[in-house]
């Protein structure tokens, strides 16, 4: 006769823990939404608002290159190579300077190709140390309402607040010489 109350308290205890644990889960700090966006760390366009941070990439200038631009979801400051790892953006340094000079970012330019170069037509980009005045990534920013500027720190210290846009842009015989409006 004391089976049926331990077989209650154990049935009891049983759902007292789903129960908890369904509410654990209703108050995790995980998006909730079906929806892929807003459970994904960034798609590939720019931020409505202060929503996150606005990634481009401009590779457009060389001849097998294209512009690309991500919104990495943020609430907070949030540093710009974290970013760019959330939307698999990958970016090699030199040899001479590490990370605080960008040689190549989703592996352009070429290791072995010419960049297209009309000053130096054979000029290949080896990243050994600061890149070719005529061939180059730059770093650029734009603070939520501003106008672009020229980072003023390199990526690894570099952090950017919702609403503000970040672009790498290559640039090869002077242009584009900025990031466009």
């Amino acid at each position: 006769m004391t089976t049926t109350p331990r077989i209650l308290t154990l049935f009891a205890a049983g759902a007292l823990a789903l129960g908890l644990s369904a509410c654990t889960a209703q108050t995790s700090t995980e998006p909730t939404s079906s929806s892929d966006a807003s459970a994904a760390v960034a798609v590939q366009a720019a931020c409505d608002g202060d929503e996150g941070v606005t990634i481009v990439v401009d590779s457009s200038a060389l001849a097998d290159g294209s512009s690309e631009t991500w919104c990495y979801f943020a609430t907070d400051t949030v540093a710009v190579s974290d970013a760019l790892v959330g939307t698999g953006v990958t970016t090699e340094g030199t040899t001479e300077y590490g990370d605080q000079v960008i040689c190549r970012v989703d592996g352009l330019p070429s290791a072995s190709e010419p960049v297209g170069s009309t000053e130096d037509p054979t000029y290949v980009e080896a990243c050994e140390s600061m890149p070719a005045a005529f061939a180059y990534w730059s770093l650029w920013v734009k603070p939520a309402g501003g106008a672009w500027d020229y980072a003023q720190e390199g990526l690894s210290t570099l952090t950017a607040e919702p609403g503000d846009s970040v672009e790498l842009l290559f640039t090869l015989d002077g242009a584009p010489a900025a990031p466009a409006a």
